[in-house]
């Protein structure tokens, strides 16, 4: 059902000339999805930051009140061109939230368009520096990962699966994809069970997991080992984050190429989708709001994880 997309979505990424105007020109036949592109220069080069919104029949940009999705494509870059031939593995977060986004505007011109907005967004590198990383190197990024959030995490979203490759590490054992606990202002949740639920529908097995720790959820520069970047997002937002990890068995560095694997993207992206479907329209939830309260009157805010060691007073 979404292998489609996901096969379109690599098909132009693996490209050492793709732009992101390349890829806003895939979403010219759908006339109600806006794409914006915007280039950002670091000091390690520049990428195309895409940002693809998908308008819900209630959602905010429709004057409606359903809840805003955000499905975010985390990532280095898409290609270490001149070091490395070829599309690498951390472009498989690109890959995910592009055909995610294709698959949301291919429905909505056949009749299933979805009750709240769902915001899209990614950047695309095909020439990024990669960086030493045990135990296997990491693809880097042009900019730093403030200009990323900056990009990436809409304020309009109101909860937000980050889509990451993330296979270079001794932690996650698996093929496919897996799940991380909720994150919100500085907590790890408890796992959804909503999310559970429909990642079992979604790929057919029982469902996955992987393990976070404080350290992740933390800035990155902080000096603090991160497993990758796939919980940035939530050091930029009070949105629930959920990261989306699509793994492998073995240690594959994301730098590595011929690793991406075509069908476990498209479960990452099969998954993405039919959460957007049931959290815009309320019968998925990241988080349960009452465990949350309570959680906070019992020990207060933890936003100064969010920051750069800031008192949560400061924040």
């Amino acid at each position: 059902m979404v292998l489609k997309q996901t096969l379109t979505a690599i098909d132009v990424m693996d490209n050492a000339y793709v732009t992101g105007e390349t890829v806003k020109e895939l979403f010219q036949p759908y006339p109600n999805v806006t794409v914006t592109v915007q280039t950002v220069t670091g000091e390690k080069g520049s990428t195309d930051f895409i940002k693809i919104v998908i308008p819900g029949s209630n959602g905010k940009s429709n004057g409606g009140d359903a809840l805003t999705f955000g499905i975010v494509g985390r990532l280095g870059g898409i290609g270490a061109r001149p070091n490395r031939i070829g599309l690498v593995s951390d472009a498989d977060g690109a890959v995910s939230a592009v055909a995610s986004a294709l698959k949301l505007a291919d429905m909505q011109v056949k009749g299933d368009t979805l009750v709240g907005d769902v915001i899209v967004t990614t950047h695309i590198c095909p020439n990024a520096p990669t960086r030493p990383h045990t135990p296997v190197d990491f693809m880097d990024s042009p900019v730093d990962i403030l200009t990323m959030n900056r990009y990436e995490v809409v304020p309009e979203m109101e909860a937000i699966l980050s889509i990451d490759t993330t296979k270079g590490n001794r932690v996650i054992n698996h093929k496919g994809i897996a799940i991380s606990p909720t994150v919100k202002e500085g907590y790890i949740l408890r796992v959804s069970d909503d999310l559970l639920r429909i990642m079992e529908m979604a790929t057919g097995q029982l469902a996955v997991t992987f393990p976070i720790t404080t350290q992740d959820i933390t800035p990155y520069g902080n000096d603090l080992y991160h497993i990758n970047s796939i919980l940035q997002p939530a050091v930029a937002t009070e949105a629930p984050v959920v990261g989306v990890a699509i793994t492998a068995q073995s240690i594959v560095p994301g730098c590595g190429t011929g690793a991406s694997h075509e069908t476990d993207i498209a479960d990452a992206v099969r998954f993405a989708v039919e959460v957007a479907k049931e959290a815009t329209n309320g019968t998925c939830e990241l988080y349960s709001k009452d465990e949350f309260a309570k959680i906070t009157e019992l020990y207060g805010s933890m936003k100064q994880l969010q920051t750069m060691g800031q008192k949560a007073s400061q924040v």
